[in-house]
């Protein structure tokens, strides 16, 4: 195993050793000149921990050593570098889009049968009556891949889809299932996916964040950015969020005024200030990333505009992704952005459909999954067949999925309420297996029943498709060892190509 990736593990031969240098008087310094003993025991226990390796590192890049994003080596051999995590707010519904159910078909109208046992969700919908599937289930591809009528065109690439059918979470509302999905936790303030794998890996382009974020412009997500948000690890792997134009991070330019050799005087003189200032305060954490937060601002002035400029593109290309075309434009771009930023290095790219309702179809899921399967289903194939003949996609993984599902039964006569308890969420690419669904959930789609995942185990499946051991990959917090799937998951392997 390599040095870098075997420090960040759990083995406890491999601990960093304290740095305190002189300066000023802090609690840590005053412990260690006047009470020594066991406090300074104390203090060098709790810095010699793993997880405060990584962060020492993060800390020391503004100052003149490696990057915290510098490539990190996996703990080992990963069938996928990097991932496009596709993100559908509001909960798609599988019994409609993934998950058919002949028995639904059959009970449509009728209410629940008692052999489901009581269900209760905060609107009490178990009273309710079943309702079918609103669009037709057809077999796809030669794997037959059972895929619903509202994805015509992502249907065609059925041979290189893996459909998880039995996932499940822990909430059944909005914003703490969001953070499930991208945290592993229903609490605010926990690390990211995206912020887990930028820690473990960094970025392959040091003139771009590591993980990079494309929200809906209709509006926000339920929850936040702290969905995106690096939790306690340092802020330096929180997600950058950027748009298509000429701005794609605000703020990110000078003054017209200001010249780049008066820009770059200016960061240098900062620096060494900030640098003599980290030195006496034992390279705070805070103060370090922000100075190489702005170190990577001055590098993205130019990368990033060039990434999010599409002159280059063929005309072929932008039809492929739908991009021109009023429903598919606005997610074509960011499936076309997404691509080009994964080709430049950045390692993790998650795009948002849906403004804070999204696909949130309690009223009607005919109407509201129609347009946003209309406006995604077009530039996601085209997404998955450019990558292919890009020769990308055998090391890239893409994801579609929501916080959760829907309910088999109606709300509001055409509607359907949230269902933590089943749902699906589909893999393409990155070492999977194609053309195949895995687990089940009951015979109407209400729970998820056989071979079950639960999202730590598809936080522990994606990290290890990238070549990161779950239960190594930790950071150091309040006196634990901190990961994304907490003291459970495990990998399924069963999906691994």
């Amino acid at each position: 195993m390599d040095s870098d990736a075997h420090n960040r593990s759990r083995c406890p031969h491999c601990r960093a050793t304290a740095h305190f240098p002189a300066g000023p008087a802090t609690r840590r310094a005053f412990l260690l000149r006047a009470g020594g003993g066991l406090g300074a025991i104390a203090l060098s226990a709790l810095l010699q921990t793993e997880g405060r390796r990584p962060a020492l590192a993060a800390e020391k890049g503004a100052v003149g050593a490696a990057s915290p994003l510098s490539p990190h080596a996996p703990h080992y051999e990963p069938r996928a570098k990097r991932v496009i995590y596709l993100f559908m707010h509001g909960g798609p519904s599988h019994v409609d889009l993934w998950d058919d159910k002949p028995d639904l078909v059959k009970l449509a109208g009728q209410p629940l049968p008692e052999s489901f046992g009581p269900v209760m969700t905060r609107r009490k919908v178990a009273t309710n009556p079943l309702l079918g599937p609103v669009k037709e289930f057809r077999p796809r591809g030669q794997s037959g891949l059972m895929v619903s009528d509202f994805l015509p065109k992502l249907a065609r690439h059925a041979d290189d889809l893996c459909v998880l059918k039995s996932c499940h979470g822990d909430s059944v509302n909005h914003p703490q299932s969001v953070y499930q999905m991208n945290t592993g936790s229903i609490l605010m303030g926990k690390p990211s996916l995206g912020s887990w794998i930028a820690y473990g890996l960094g970025t392959e382009n040091q003139d771009m964040p590591s993980f990079v974020v494309l929200p809906d412009p209709g509006g926000g997500i339920k929850g936040g950015p702290p969905a995106w948000g690096s939790g306690f690890l340092p802020a330096s792997y929180q997600g950058t969020t950027m748009r298509p134009g000429k701005s794609p991070i605000l703020h990110l330019r000078p003054q017209p005024s200001i010249s780049d050799d008066r820009q770059r005087d200016t960061l240098d003189l900062v620096r060494q200030w900030n640098a003599q200032h980290l030195a006496e305060r034992d390279f705070d954490g805070e103060l370090s990333a922000r100075v190489a937060a702005y170190e990577l601002a001055y590098r993205m002035q130019s990368a990033a505009p060039q990434i999010v400029d599409l002159k280059d593109e063929t005309a072929e290309t932008l039809a492929l992704y739908g991009i021109g075309q009023k429903e598919t434009d606005e997610f074509g771009t960011r499936c076309l952005l997404a691509r080009r930023m994964i080709e430049r290095g950045v390692r993790f790219v998650q795009l948002y459909s849906g403004d804070t309702n999204g696909w949130d179809a309690h009223n009607n899921v005919l109407q509201n999954h129609g347009q946003y399967c209309g406006r995604t289903d077009k530039p996601v194939a085209g997404l998955l067949q450019d990558l292919k003949r890009r020769g990308l996609l055998a090391d890239t993984l893409v994801i579609w999925g929501g916080e959760f599902g829907r309910m088999p039964m109606s709300e509001q006569g055409q509607g359907r309420d949230h269902n933590p308890w089943g749902y699906s969420v589909v893999l393409a690419g990155g070492g999977v297996k194609g053309g195949m669904a895995y687990g089940e959930t009951d015979p109407v789609g209400l729970r998820a029943e056989k071979d079950k995942v639960h999202v730590h185990d598809l936080h522990a499946t994606i990290l290890h498709l990238l070549g990161l051991n779950h239960e190594w990959l930790t950071f150091f917090h309040n006196g634990r060892d901190e990961r994304l799937t907490d003291v459970a998951g495990r990998v399924v392997e069963e999906v691994l190509a």
